[in-house]
């Protein structure tokens, strides 16, 4: 599955949970997560979505210590097996910052090597 293919599927499902799926677009700041997901609980997710072998670029590896040093919830989603599993978190009210990559997902932190 294509990377729009997949965004497209994922506001579908967000969407059925009562969120909405916002493109995330930040003038003057390269490297921002690209998508935000809003739900009904308060919950904000800022998600950075990838192909399944795609890789961050340095200035995406810094925004999003950057913003994982503020304490936001930030979820990286490669290619569409992870993008089911990000979805059923979703759905089941995960509030860690998570990383979604083939078949394994793993907690994110500042710490963490991206």
């Amino acid at each position: 599955m294509r990377e729009r293919e997949i965004e497209a599927w994922i506001k579908g499902e967000i969407e059925k949970l009562g969120g909405l799926w916002l493109k995330f677009v930040s003038p003057g700041n390269d490297g921002v997560p690209d998508r935000v997901a809003i739900f009904p609980d308060g919950r904000t997710v800022f998600v950075e979505l990838k192909t399944a072998h795609g890789q961050l670029s340095e200035v995406q590896k810094y925004q999003i210590r950057q913003f994982l040093q503020r304490h936001q919830q930030v979820c990286l989603v490669y290619g569409d097996y992870a993008a089911r599993e990000f979805v059923r978190d979703m759905a089941g009210h995960v509030v860690s910052s998570m990383v979604y990559r083939h078949s394994e997902s793993y907690v994110l932190d500042e710490d963490c090597v991206l």
